[in-house]
């Protein structure tokens, strides 16, 4: 056998993660991620050989048990956890938690950080939420399935901007814009939702004392404390605060995300003095060792600090968000698409909840997002983004009609009201509606932004 050598090896680990880190920076790969997940959880669903063991998996219970020898300290945590409870109310706190942020960071100096810039976008956004949801309510009224209305409200970023990477130029920039503003006010509106309508019933006493750690770490940020530390203990202790007080848990990661520090350690000044007075020390130290390769042991030290004084010009919040979101992206949204949408196909059953979720999404987003739109303009309350034509609009509204994440998260919430079997069947029925509508939305943006582009083009 023949053995490669140990360089020989390193080269190709470090071009294949030059590659993948290439690849994963693509604005289409996660949508084309998500979307081989979906397809893949639904083969192991619905195969014979794979469908037991997938959802034997996701049944498995696990538990933290701790107990002392004379039994005087029995604790079990979590309750009543399953692989797939693990995901949808563990993993997808850190989910959450890295939506917030975004939120947090497009209110501060993004999109939404001024009232002209983010009135547009929240009107629509407010538009696309109400009309999927009255369609849904109207053909859901006095039935099983009418808490569902939540369902076809979302749109999801991930897989509206794979395909506005995939079209390229024929949508003006100011659109895409537009439509990234648009689903971060929509996930905003989302998480309202499932917080007021889809949590449980409230334990006051825990909930009390989850604001009063909250308001202890808004006071460690007043005081002005900038390690990390002390505000994931806190984030912890939320977590599980919520958990136990009936509250969804992954609320408690949007509420978090808006506590930790927006403030670097140092500022302009600093930085530039720091940076400098460490650069210099480089220049001292080149020599110090004789002939010795760069960097030696004291440019090391100065490079490390150099590091940290990097490090510290840059917020938490920013730093946070820029380290979580490789796992968000390609690790936790796959394994929640893997868990969520296998879906047991038993046969062509179309319930009124399918049809409510498939028009919410299809038609109602985009009716919405335009109408309340136009409204907005019309009214000066909003401005037409530059270089926009109406047609164009409505086309790049119909793929706010993509809901997929937080449309299934949503589901996996609603009909609690039901019996257990009866609620998770019309669970599956609301996923397949979604993905199916998801599919129709998207395919319809596509086919419009093509025609619209088309049509504008011949007329120069």
């Amino acid at each position: 056998m023949k053995l490669i050598p140990i360089y020989t090896w390193n080269k190709s680990v470090l071009q294949f993660n030059k590659r993948s880190d290439r690849l994963s920076h693509q604005p289409w790969f996660q949508g084309v991620l998500l979307f081989a997940c979906v397809v893949i959880a639904m083969l192991l669903a619905n195969l014979p050989a794979t469908g037991a063991l997938y959802h034997g998996i996701l049944e498995t219970h696990i538990q933290l048990h701790l107990s002392s020898p004379d039994s005087r300290i029995d604790i079990l945590f979590p309750r009543d956890m399953t692989i797939e409870k693990f995901i949808n109310d563990i993993l997808m706190v850190v989910f959450f938690f890295t939506v917030g942020l975004e939120i947090k960071r497009e209110i501060t100096y993004g999109e939404l950080s001024s009232v002209k810039k983010a009135l547009l976008p929240v009107i629509a956004a407010f538009g696309g939420v109400i009309f999927p949801a009255l369609i849904y309510t109207l053909v859901n009224h006095g039935t099983a399935g009418s808490s569902g209305w939540g369902i076809p409200t979302a749109t999801d970023i991930a897989f509206a901007v794979c395909i506005l990477s995939v079209l390229g130029d024929k949508v003006p920039v100011s659109l895409k814009v537009f439509l990234t503003a648009l689903a971060i006010a929509d996930d905003l509106i989302a998480i309202l939702v499932v917080a007021i309508f889809y949590g449980g019933s409230i334990n006051i006493p825990l909930l009390l004392i989850a604001v009063l750690v909250i308001l202890l770490t808004l006071g460690l940020r007043r005081l002005g404390e900038k390690r990390m530390f002390p505000y994931l203990l806190m984030a912890f202790l939320v977590w599980v605060l919520f958990y136990y007080s009936g509250i969804h848990a992954t609320m408690s990661g949007v509420v978090m995300a808006f506590l930790i520090p927006a403030k670097p350690i140092y500022n302009k000044s600093q930085y530039y003095h720091k940076r400098n007075r460490y650069i210099k020390l480089l220049d001292q130290y080149a020599g110090i060792d004789g002939d010795s390769e760069f960097p030696n042991g004291p440019q090391k030290h100065c490079l490390r600090k150099l590091h940290a004084v990097a490090q510290g010009s840059m917020d938490m919040s920013y730093r946070v968000e820029h380290a979580l979101n490789p796992w968000v992206n390609f690790v936790i949204m796959p394994i929640f698409a893997l868990a969520n949408a296998g879906v047991v196909i038993s046969g062509p059953e179309i319930s009124s909840v399918s049809i409510g979720i498939f028009l919410g999404l299809v038609l109602g987003k985009p009716l919405g997002i335009t109408l309340a739109s136009l409204l907005a303009i019309k009214t000066g309350a909003g401005e037409m983004p530059e270089k926009a034509t109406w047609p164009m609009f409505f086309a790049v509204a119909c793929l706010g009609g993509i809901g997929f994440t937080m449309s299934i998260f949503v589901d996996t919430l609603s009909f609690s009201d039901q019996a257990p079997e009866i609620a998770a069947r019309m669970r599956d029925m609301g996923k397949i509606a979604v993905l199916v509508g998801s599919i129709c939305a998207g395919v319809l943006g596509s086919v419009l932004i093509n025609i619209v582009h088309k049509v504008q083009s011949s007329r120069k």
